[in-house]
Formats: structure tokens, sequence, C-alpha cells
């Protein structure tokens, strides 16, 4: 359960309704999920990282499943089975197969592992390295 409970669209602030609408709006979706409910018991923080996601996910240089895979591999380093979850789902929305999952996984798990042995091992940066 969430700390502080969750806001549910028909309990919401203006302030808190306005940000839901846009969520829903542009994700294309009738529901809000439990992240937002949560972070709407602070409408500052609710409306800050609406829009920094809105900004940040927008495909770019980056397309829309890059973003969401690299955002899965973070969310799986974190340990965040909130965030694993929901950018699964996002990731397989915007085309992700059952190989490419597999292969992320296999990546996250050998760059957690090389990280600790280098950062253990205390491995000076090759000069050529540096920028």
């Amino acid at each position: 359960m969430a700390t502080l409970g969750l806001v549910e669209y028909e309990d919401a602030s203006p302030e808190v309704r306005a940000v839901y609408d846009d969520i829903m709006r542009t994700r294309n979706t009738d529901w809000i999920n439990n992240f937002w409910k949560a972070l709407a018991h602070d409408p500052a923080t609710l409306r800050r990282t609406w829009e920094s996601v809105k900004e940040v996910m927008t495909p770019g240089a980056l397309d829309a499943l890059t973003k969401e895979m690299v955002y899965l591999a973070v969310s799986a380093s974190n340990g965040c089975g909130y965030c694993v979850a929901s950018h699964t789902v996002a990731a397989r929305k915007a085309g992700m197969s059952d190989a490419q999952f597999a292969e992320l996984m296999a990546v996250v798990g050998m760059a957690n592992e090389s990280n600790r042995l280098a950062t253990g091992y205390q491995v000076e940066i090759d000069e050529r390295f540096r920028a």
C-alpha cells in the first residue's frame, strides 16, 4: 500500500484533476495508474514529474522503444518493481519482443556485475577511455 494512499480522480483537487486529464489525453487512456495517484498527495511534485516524463519520454534522437528499454533497464538495476512492470508493458506496446526483453535483462545483469567488479577492484580508467 502506498505510504499516503492513492488519490482517486473523484477525490482529487482541480489542480490534480488537470494533471490527470493531461495524462489520460496524452496517453490516450481512460485511467490513471497508481504511481500518479500516489504522487497526487503533492500536486507540485505530480505536475513537475508529469511534465518531465512527457518531455523526456517523447521520441527524439531515441525512439520510443529505445527509451522504454533504457527506462526498464535502469528500473531493473534500481530494483523498482513498479517501474519494471509498467515499463515492460510500455516497451512491449512499443514493439519489444520476448527475445529483446531477455537480451536486455542479460545486459543489465552483466553490466551490474562488471560495474561492481570494477568498483571493488578500483580499476583505473584507461587513458583512451577518458574524454
